[in-house]
């Protein structure tokens, strides 16, 4: 008899969610939510990787820990890698102020070896500005007196600098501002290409080609330079890993191998070295993992360099890269991080609360409106699988829990509603948990 009740509940709950219906319901102007963690969740947890470093255990221990059936051996990483640091842009400046500086501007994209005659070369102090104008782009040089010349029409140009800050030697930086933001460059050189990116027509591609042993592993932004050795030690060996196994695939929507946002992993240049008292140590960690000038500790599998995948926490679990991505990663493994549900080491993302906007939500799913949301499963580590939007008329949508929190800017897939739910709502055997909530 109790079984025969929750039946005729639950056919009476999915008749009410039938595409029929029209919810008297307003629409609310916020859906509110909370949750823990931050990031996709898969591979290293770099909270996770602070707090066993804490503990004691070693780089090797912590990314083999996060990372199942790999070795973490030496592998060459002299190459040069090009990194994307300005993405579909539709203006950008760049100077160099250093001493005796000059910057070297060519009118094509050229390789790191090739040698060539300068079409132009400018004093330090010289504002260099490139703009998009229709489908071509335009630079001007405004000199330090005031003068401002045209540069001829090209595609694509390559910039080098040089000169010297200080008595020890050549230091040269350029600076390269896009929007409100600068940020210093010193090794390589900078690639503008105009590129024809989908649906938004010509775009410019900002990129830096740099050696990837030191000059570009000294320039990531992933992790405080204040944490544990072993866990700098061990996001040095992640992100050598991932950039190894992005050398060589040349992307045409940036035309680069590895963004330097966290769509790859985040690269800030020079910037990370003029840290006040940390850059030097982020520098040695590195270093420390070097073997020699050309070679690194790697994470490999199957004798290649791993996608060494790593995001800021979790909610106690890690997750599988096929519940994020919809296909297995045979190195990726879901085991437990307990240190990421600490609020002393993850201040921040052990517990959050968001409110998004009923736009943001409608646009999320396609919908006209969304009256209300319900969360359709979880997968074993705690994430969302899926999540199911109802409108106003009756129109339903779906979406992962994965895509969904990337839409709406939730901080990770391992949330759930802040708000009232149906009182019956935990009682019914139902693959769906039905949630009415505004602010």
């Amino acid at each position: 008899m109790r079984m025969s009740r929750l039946l005729s509940a639950s056919i009476l709950l999915f008749a009410f969610l039938t595409p029929t219906m029209s919810l008297a319901d307003e629409v609310p102007q916020t859906f509110s939510f909370q949750g823990s963690g931050y990031g996709h969740g898969v591979g290293m947890s770099q909270i996770g990787a602070r707090g066993q470093a804490l503990e004691g255990k070693s780089a090797t221990d912590i990314v083999k820990y996060y990372y199942k059936d790999v070795l973490v051996e030496p592998v060459v990483d002299s190459q040069f890698i090009r990194v994307n640091i300005g993405h579909l842009l539709t203006g950008l400046s760049l100077m160099s102020d250093t001493k005796l500086g000059q910057v070297q501007l060519f009118s094509s994209d050229m390789d790191t070896s090739t040698t060539a005659s300068p079409d132009l070369t400018v004093p330090a102090k010289t504002n260099i500005s490139f703009s998009l104008l229709g489908n071509s782009m335009i630079a001007n040089a405004t000199y330090a007196n005031g003068r401002v010349d045209a540069l001829a029409s090209a595609k694509a140009w390559t910039i080098r600098w040089s000169g010297t800050r200080s008595m020890q030697g050549p230091d040269a930086v350029l600076a390269v501002k896009i929007g409100a933001s600068s940020t210093q460059y010193r090794y390589g050189q900078i690639q503008i290409k105009l590129v024809k990116a989908a649906a938004v027509g010509y775009r410019i591609e900002v990129t830096n080609t740099l050696r990837l042993h030191d000059e570009y592993l000294w320039g990531i932004g992933e992790v405080p330079s204040s944490w544990p050795i072993a866990a700098l030690q061990a996001q040095a060996i992640a992100s050598r890993s991932f950039a190894l196994s992005k050398v060589g695939k040349m992307r045409v929507a940036c035309d680069c191998e590895i963004y330097s946002s966290t769509q790859d992993q985040s690269f800030v240049g020079y910037s990370k070295e003029l840290e006040k008292g940390w850059g030097s140590i982020w520098k040695g960690a590195v270093s420390s993992t070097s073997e020699g000038d050309e070679m690194g500790l790697t994470l490999t599998y199957a004798s290649q360099p791993i996608a060494a995948y790593f995001f800021s926490s979790s909610s106690g679990q890690t997750v599988l890269a096929q519940d994020v991505w919809g296909a297995p990663v045979p190195y990726t493994v879901s085991v437990a991080d307990s240190w990421s549900t600490s609020p002393v080491l993850n201040p921040r993302y052990f517990h959050w609360e968001r409110a998004i906007n009923r736009a943001l939500v409608a646009q999320a799913f396609g919908l006209p409106d969304v009256a209300r949301m319900e969360i359709g499963g979880h997968f074993e580590s705690g994430t969302v699988s899926v999540i199911i939007a109802t409108s106003s008329t009756g129109l339903r949508a779906q979406l992962s829990g994965e895509t969904f929190r990337s839409k709406v800017k939730l901080p990770s897939a391992w949330f759930d509603f802040l708000g009232p739910q149906m009182s019956d709502a935990n009682s019914l055997p139902k693959p769906v948990r039905t949630i009415f909530h505004s602010l």
